[in-house]
């Protein structure tokens, strides 16, 4: 009994399920997914090979700017105003009517002036809340108080 269903069972799945178009359907599923994930990896090689070019590229044209600037501080190093600017400094020369003017270090007084300063303008942004800061950019909120000041 257990082998005539068995039997049944199998012919059953061979004549409704492996007929020749299900088999051709089949077969035309797995070609389309194995062509679609070939696809998939040479897109994400060609992306990360685009992507070391664009790097690339960018150093390159770090590079060259690096090689202009120093083309240019060796222009400006071999200049007359550059040597007479150096053999002034490095000797303390001055040219004929020229006064040097010598400051003093500034007194503690003055550098705990600047730091309050500093440490004010700071608090009074940063009371408002993100919000307020925002309202206060973009409609000029701020240009009030600095007016003010």
């Amino acid at each position: 009994m257990h082998k005539i269903n068995s039997q049944k069972i199998i012919y059953h799945i061979r004549h409704r399920y492996l007929t020749l178009n299900n088999v051709v359907i089949l077969a035309a599923f797995l070609i389309a997914a194995g062509w679609i994930w070939g696809s998939l990896g040479v897109m994400q090689r060609n992306y990360t090979l685009q992507k070391d070019i664009d790097l690339k590229r960018q150093q390159l044209q770090l590079v060259q700017l690096q090689r202009d600037n120093l083309a240019l501080q060796k222009n400006y190093y071999e200049t007359a105003e550059y040597q007479e600017l150096a053999v002034r400094d490095s000797l303390g020369l001055v040219k004929q009517g020229e006064k040097v003017l010598v400051l003093p270090p500034n007194s503690q007084a003055a550098k705990d002036a600047d730091v309050t300063t500093k440490t004010v303008a700071t608090t009074n942004r940063q009371t408002a809340s993100n919000l307020e800061q925002w309202v206060n950019f973009l409609f000029g909120g701020y240009s009030k108080s600095i007016e003010r000041k």
